[in-house]
C-alpha cells in the first residue's frame, strides 16, 4: 500500500539538535520527549533539592546540616553503608562465582539454573525477607520436622544486622551475575584459545585472563549491588525495624508515618543523603560499564572451555543446593505457612487448608483491592511506557545524537536513585494542588501511577533502544521517498518492528511494578493500597499466614510473566532477558 499523504513532507534542520534533519510533523515527538524528561526527571528531583536546601523558601544550609548530623540520622547512615557495603561484597562473590561457573563449564541445565537464580531477584524484596523469616523461625515448616529450628519462644536469628546483610547479599547476587554475563558476551574466544595453546590451565586462564578482562564488570556489578542495598526498603523493614536496626529508607518511613507531612523538609534532607550515596555508586558503575562495552561477532564469542569431567556432578549438586537454599526452601516454608491453619500447627495432609488463600484472594476487601490496584497500576504503567518507549527510542536513535547521553541520564535518574527518594520528591511535588487546574493528586492512585511512570521509563526503553539500533535506516528512507509523514513512518514501519522489544520491556516493567513497595509505602492512602503495602501491613499485625498467602500468590504471577517472556526470547534483541545467558 502507498503511504503517500496529501502533501509532500518537508524536511528542515532543527537548531540546537545537532543539525538533525527532522520532518516538520515530527516536532511533536521531540516536544513530548522534552516534557517527559522534565516531568519525570527534572521536576521531582528539583523540587526535592529545593525543599532540602530551602525548607521555608529561604536558603538554609544550617537546617540541612543539623538534620543530617543528628544522632538518629548518623546511625541510620552508618547502618545503610554497613548493610549495603557488606551485602555487596557477598553478592559480588556469590554472583560472580555463579555466573562464571555457568559460562565457562559444561554443567547441564544452564538455562534452568540461570532462570531460577534471576527469579529470586524479580520477586519483591519484602517477599524474600518474609520467606527467609518463615524458613529460619522457631515455627519453620521446613526446619521443625528436621529438628533444626530455633527453640520455641526465641527470636528469629535473621532479625537485625547480620540477617539483613545475609538476605540482601543473596537477593542482590543476580545483579552481579547479570553484569558478568554481559561482559562475557564481548570476550573473544581467540584470547582463551591462545592461552590454552601456550599451556595455561583453567585456573590460570580464569585468574590471569578472564578476571582482569572482567574487572570493570565485576566492580560495576558490585556497585549495582551496593546501590540496590542503599535503596532497599523491604528487607531492612522486615528484618531490621522489629529490632530498631534502622537504615535511611526505614528511618524516613518511620518518621513520615509517625509525624506526617510536617517533617517533609527534614526527610527531604535525609533523602538527599540517600540520593548522594546511591548517585555516586551509579555514576562510577555506569562509567565502568561504558568502558567495557565492545563488539564481537557471535561466531567469535567465548564458549565454555573448562570441561569438569568427574567434577561435573559435584558442581551441579553445589549449584542446585545453592538455589535450594536461596529460593527453594524459603518459598517452600512460605507455602507451608500459607497452607497450615495457624502458626505452629504441624503441616500434614490432615492440616493442609486453602483458607488463607481464600481469605486474601476472595474474602478480605483490602487484599482483593490491593491485588486489583497493583495489577491495574502495573499494567497501565507498562502499557503507557510501551508506547512512549517506541516513540522516544526512535527520537534518541535518529534525531538527537549529540544530546542522547544527557537525555538518557535524565530518563534513568528516577530509576537509578532509590525509590524512597522518588517517593519523597513526588509527595513534595503533588502535596499542593496543581497549578492552573487546582487539583491535587496527592493521596490518590494517580500519584503512584506517576511515580511508576517516572521510575520505570528507563527499563522500558532499554530493549527498545537495543532493537532500534538494529533497524536499517533504508526502510525509513524508502518510506520518506514515498512521501510518508512522520506519524505514518512510526505507525507502519518503526512501531511494527519495535513492538516485540517494547512488549518485552512492558512485561519487565509489569514484573517490578506489580510487587513494588519502596515507592508505594510512602504514597499509598486508604483505597490505594498495593500488594507490597498490604503484605507489609499483614506481617506487622501478626497475620503471617495471610501475608504468606499474598506473597505466594504474587510470586506465582511473577513466575508466569517470566515464563511468558522466556517464550518470546527468540523474537527479542540479545540481552533483553537477563536470565538468557
Amino acid at each position: 500500500m502507498s503511504l503517500a499523504p496529501d502533501r509532500t513532507t518537508r524536511l528542515s534542520p532543527l537548531p540546537g539538535l545537532a543539525g538533525a534533519i527532522v520532518p516538520r510533523d515530527g516536532h511533536a515527538a521531540l516536544v513530548l520527549l522534552a516534557l517527559a524528561v522534565g516531568l519525570f526527571g527534572l521536576m521531582p528531583l528539583g523540587r526535592l533539592l529545593l525543599t532540602a536546601l530551602a525548607p521555608d523558601g529561604v536558603w538554609s544550609l544550617e537546617a540541612v546540616a543539623s538534620q543530617i548530623a543528628s544522632r538518629a540520622a548518623g546511625l541510620a547512615t552508618w547502618h545503610t553503608l554497613e548493610t549495603a557495603g557488606l551485602s555487596a561484597l557477598g553478592a559480588l562473590f556469590l554472583g560472580a562465582g555463579f555466573a562464571l561457573t555457568l559460562a565457562i563449564t559444561d554443567v547441564r541445565a544452564k538455562r534452568a539454573l540461570a532462570f531460577l537464580f534471576v527469579f529470586s531477584l524479580m520477586v519483591a524484596p519484602q517477599v524474600i525477607a518474609l520467606a527467609f523469616l518463615s524458613m529460619a523461625g522457631p515455627a519453620s515448616p521446613v526446619l521443625v520436622p528436621l529438628g533444626l529450628a530455633p527453640a520455641p519462644g526465641t527470636a528469629n536469628p535473621l532479625f537485625g544486622r547480620n540477617g539483613t546483610i545475609l538476605v540482601m547479599a543473596l537477593h542482590h547476587a543476580p545483579l552481579v551475575a547479570i553484569t558478568v554475563w554481559s561482559g562475557l558476551r564481548y570476550l573473544p574466544r581467540s584470547v582463551i584459545e591462545a592461552a590454552q595453546i601456550e599451556g595455561a590451565t583453567t585456573i590460570q586462564v580464569v585468574t590471569r585472563i578472564l578476571l582482569p578482562l572482567l574487572r570493570g564488570n565485576l566492580v560495576a556489578g558490585g556497585l549495582l549491588a551496593f546501590v540496590a542495598g542503599v535503596g532497599n526498603f523491604g528487607i531492612p523493614a522486615l528484618l531490621g525495624m522489629p529490632v530498631n536496626y534502622l537504615t535511611l529508607p526505614t528511618l524516613i518511613y518511620r518518621r513520615l508515618t509517625s509525624f506526617g507531612p510536617s517533617v517533609l523538609s527534614d526527610m527531604a534532607a535525609l533523602a538527599m543523603v540517600v540520593a548522594l550515596i546511591a548517585g555516586i555508586g551509579t555514576i562510577i558503575g555506569a562509567m565502568l560499564m561504558r568502558r567495557t562495552v565492545g563488539k564481537v561477532d557471535i561466531e567469535q564469542r567465548m564458549t565454555p572451555f573448562a570441561p569438569l569431567g568427574a567434577w561435573r556432578l559435584p558442581v551441579e549438586i553445589a549449584l542446585w543446593t545453592l538455589l535450594a537454599l536461596k529460593v527453594g526452601l524459603p518459598f517452600l516454608s512460605l507455602l507451608g505457612d500459607a497452607l497450615r491453619p495457624a502458626l505452629g500447627v504441624p503441616l500434614g495432609f490432615a492440616t493442609i487448608t486453602l483458607e488463607k488463600f481464600h481469605e486474601v484472594l476472595v474474602r478480605q476487601d483490602v487484599t482483593t483491592r490491593a491485588f486489583r490496584n497493583s495489577f491495574l497500576m502495573a499494567a497501565t504503567a507498562a502499557t503507557i511506557l510501551c508506547g512512549l518507549a517506541i516513540l522516544f527510542a526512535y527520537v534518541l536513535e535518529r534525531r538527537v545524537k549529540r544530546l542522547r547521553p544527557v537525555l538518557e541520564a535524565l530518563i534513568e535518574a528516577p530509576y537509578a536513585l532509590p525509590g524512597v527518594v522518588l517517593a519523597i520528591a513526588c509527595i513534595l511535588l503533588f502535596l499542593k494542588p496543581l497549578p492552573l487546574i487546582g487539583i491535587s493528586i496527592y493521596g490518590t492512585v494517580f500519584i503512584i501511577l506517576f511515580a511508576y511512570l517516572a521510575r520505570f521509563l528507563a527499563p522500558a526503553m532499554k530493549p527498545v533502544l537495543a532493537a532500534m539500533g538494529q533497524i536499517d535506516v533504508h526502510h525509513e528512507e524508502a518510506a520518506r521517498l514515498d512521501g510518508a509523514t512522520y506519524w505514518q513512518l512510526m505507525r507502519f514501519i518503526v512501531a511494527p518492528i519495535l513492538l516485540p522489544a517494547a512488549s518485552a520491556g512492558a512485561l519487565l516493567v509489569f514484573l517490578v511494578a506489580f510487587n513494588e513497595l519502596t515507592v508505594s509505602a510512602l504514597l499509598w492512602s486508604a483505597g490505594t493500597e498495593t500488594l507490597g503495602v498490604v503484605l507489609f501491613s499483614l506481617k506487622e499485625t501478626g497475620l503471617a499466614g495471610e501475608a504468606a498467602a499474598v506473597a505466594i500468590s504474587a510470586s506465582a504471577v511473577i513466575l508466569a510473566v517470566m515464563l511468558g517472556l522466556d517464550r518470546m526470547a527468540d523474537r527479542l534483541p540479545e540481552g533483553v532477558l537477563p536470565w538468557r545467558i
